[in-house]
């Protein structure tokens, strides 16, 4: 139900994968030249805009290119600027502290982002908001969501704090596209277990008169 539009925002298995080439390539790049930060930050941006060329020539959109190809710049700035690989991660792990907040604060000013996010695809806007059954199930479903992101910062900041390059590329992969199928399925089950039988389902929300 939910599950198709939000993959598709998300950019799908292509779009977590290419993602994740970057930090891949750093931590080898790293590893090959003696762990050297300079080489493995070259490669890593070498690769981003490799894997940025690649997503626009498929029709992917400008701006999450440049977005995805600026993170890698910056992670790659700030690990050349402290002298520690570990801190090539280091946007990862402030954009997913970032994201967790955002997706729980939704949720508790009952503007959750998965209702946002599916209500924008499917051309609903927020009707979705002045129906109350929807309101709630969007709301719990969104904790899932939470919970994906509170999973990565506890793991990667784990990482991170220790000092373990090889561990932290290695749990990017780990936790890219893998961790968004099973939080899409889990938060697709939670809407469907939470809206009612008799509902008329996610795009005829019932008007609260």
């Amino acid at each position: 139900m939910a599950d198709v539009p939000l993959r598709e925002l998300l950019g799908g298995r292509r779009g977590a994968l290419d993602a994740s080439i970057p930090p891949a390539v750093f931590v080898i790049g790293w590893l090959l030249s003696g762990q050297s930060i300079g080489w493995g930050a070259l490669a890593a941006v070498v690769a981003g805009a490799v894997a940025g060329g690649v997503r626009l020539r498929r029709g992917g959109r400008v701006t999450a290119a440049l977005a995805s190809v600026a993170a890698v710049a910056a992670g790659s700035l700030i690990a050349l600027y402290t002298g520690r690989a570990q801190d090539f991660f280091l946007v990862q792990l402030l954009s997913n502290v970032a994201s967790a907040l955002a997706w729980a604060v939704s949720i508790l000013i009952r503007w959750p982002l998965l209702g946002v996010v599916v209500g924008f695809v499917i051309g609903q806007r927020t009707r979705w908001r002045h129906d109350p059954d929807l309101l709630r199930a969007y709301g719990r479903a969104s904790w899932v969501w939470v919970g994906q992101y509170t999973l990565r910062v506890l793991v990667f900041g784990l990482l991170w704090w220790s000092g373990w390059v090889l561990a932290l590329g290695v749990t990017r992969i780990a936790l890219s596209w893998p961790l968004v199928a099973l939080t899409l399925a889990a938060s697709a089950f939670v809407l469907r277990r939470e809206i009612p039988r008799d509902h008329p389902g996610l795009r005829h929300p019932r008007m609260r008169t």
